[in-house]
């Protein structure tokens, strides 16, 4: 027994109403999110870098691996060789790009677009 079942009269042992406003809270959730989930083709990009740059705005998620034998900087902070390192925005949300210093190492760089 659900607690939305009526023992009034005209209703005995109905849980309708209940059911009804669980099925239309679940919709309008639904509703909320429909242009959220809704597919796009997106595109991966794969780079070797060996100098400065940056990784650019607007992207869906990226990843900066250290597959050199030195130490990197990555928005000004040290990557050590052999560290990776990953950004996901989650739900169509987008990043803003870091920069990097891949001088003397070699950075491995890949983002969704």
């Amino acid at each position: 027994m659900s607690i939305g079942n009526l023992k009034d009269y005209g209703n005995k042992g109905n849980n309708f109403p209940w059911q009804l406003k669980m099925l239309e809270g679940l919709q309008a959730i639904l509703n909320a999110f429909t242009g959220v989930t809704t597919g796009a083709v997106r595109y991966p990009i794969i780079i070797t870098e060996f100098g400065p740059g940056s990784v650019p705005n607007n992207v869906y998620s990226f990843s900066i691996s250290n597959v050199g034998s030195a130490s990197g900087t990555v928005d000004g902070q040290i990557l050590p060789a052999g560290t990776t390192i990953n950004y996901n925005a989650e739900l169509n949300n987008t990043l803003n790009g870091l920069s990097y210093d891949a001088t003397g190492t070699t950075f491995l760089i890949t983002w969704i677009a």
